[in-house]
């Protein structure tokens, strides 16, 4: 319902005019004196009651041009999602591809050929380490452009998104292959650590020994640390979690903060007191004079589930370890795990004493059997 309020705002009086249109949406106008506002009120009445309201009162167009090509839209696309956390290292990386692909086409012209094609066309290319694309990189690349578009729609720039057409039965989005499991051994880790420069080891070193993603190591700050555990308050579940800390974890915190002397709120940082931000080429450098290949940061924190696995360590442990939201996510270690397998089968006790001694009466002849035909063959 329409309403006139008054408003103080700093020791000045206005008259503020409350109402909505006829679509529903919340309109508020100012005026300095009462009069003026109640005037504007009644005007807005009138018009609704005449059905003349678009006519007169409807908010203009932005001043800004609706984009008509895919560059416009890019550039606005841009200016709106610069202060989003994942657009400097994600998005603005993928961007410049998708305008080289549909930069001067008109925004209403794609179609979903369109975006299949590119998609087909960029699963079959080769990437810049000379290897095939992978579907999940071509997937990222999707997904930005369908954000885009959907932008596009909520900005109404575009009816509708060609992304619409796709369905479950229809996907757009490849099947990911995301079962790598790449881990190395106590040997191997050893000879890793052995080839990391000194800014890189003590990372390396904490990486095996926690589990914990290269952002949550490069986010590490002193006031994280407790005796016994690190704290990360936000991790990738967007879920503060506690890493306890081991042996040599601690060691390499107690390594730490000698060697910086706490210049810096973060534990790994560089000479100006920055925390580091990008060690690749470092790292693989690592990993080429040690003889390991095939081998990603991220796959430290594989070794770390890994090894537990291996030792017999309940998954739904790891899973605590590892900051996953679902035990599915840690259900690749599995198959590294036989010891739960036996004991699981170990509890149960059906027909144990009748069963024990027939299958011990059978090794027994079977023993017997082995002998004499050894016997024969002497």
């Amino acid at each position: 319902m329409a309403q006139i309020k008054k408003v103080i705002c700093k020791g000045k009086p206005s008259w503020k005019v409350d109402y909505r249109d006829p679509r529903g949406k919340r309109v508020q106008k100012r005026f300095p004196k009462k009069a003026e506002a109640e005037e504007f009120l009644a005007r807005i009445v009138l018009s609704i009651k005449e059905d003349k309201y678009n006519d007169l009162f409807a908010r203009k167009e932005e001043t800004k041009e609706i984009p008509k090509t895919f560059d416009e839209l890019a550039q606005r696309y841009a200016e709106a999602c610069q202060f989003e956390k994942s657009f400097p290292t994600f998005k603005a990386r993928i961007i410049p591809i998708l305008r080289k692909e549909f930069g001067d086409r008109p925004i209403n012209s794609i179609s979903s050929l369109d975006i299949e094609t590119f998609r087909n066309r960029r699963r079959a290319g080769i990437s810049r380490h000379g290897r095939q694309r992978s579907a999940a990189r071509v997937n990222r690349e999707l997904a930005v452009l369908k954000h885009m578009l959907n932008k596009a729609v909520i900005w109404k720039f575009l009816e509708a998104s060609p992304f619409a057409d796709f369905n479950k039965d229809h996907r757009i989005m490849f099947r990911e292959e995301n079962e790598r499991l790449r881990y190395l051994t106590v040997e191997e880790s050893e000879s890793l650590l052995a080839e990391c420069p000194d800014h890189l080891r003590p990372i390396v070193k904490l990486a095996l020994n926690t589990g914990m993603r290269r952002g949550e190591l490069f986010a590490l700050k002193w006031e994280n640390l407790g005796p016994n555990a690190l704290y990360i308050p936000t991790s990738k579940s967007k879920r503060p979690r506690l890493v306890p800390l081991n042996g040599a974890a601690k060691e390499v915190l107690r390594e730490m903060r000698l060697r910086n002397q706490l210049k810096s709120a973060y534990v790994f940082c560089d000479s100006r007191g920055k925390p580091w931000t990008v060690l690749r080429r470092g790292f693989e450098t690592a990993c080429r004079k040690a003889g390991i290949v095939d081998f990603r940061f991220h796959d430290l924190r594989h070794t770390f589930a890994s090894h537990l696995a291996m030792k017999g360590y309940p998954l739904k442990a790891i899973a605590e370890l590892l900051g996953h939201s679902t035990i599915e996510m840690t259900m690749r270690y599995a198959h590294l795990s036989p010891g739960q397998l036996h004991e699981a089968v170990n509890s149960l006790c059906f027909g144990l004493e009748t069963d024990g001694k027939l299958l011990e009466n059978i090794c027994l002849k079977s023993e017997e059997a082995g002998k004499r035909s050894l016997a024969n063959l002497l």
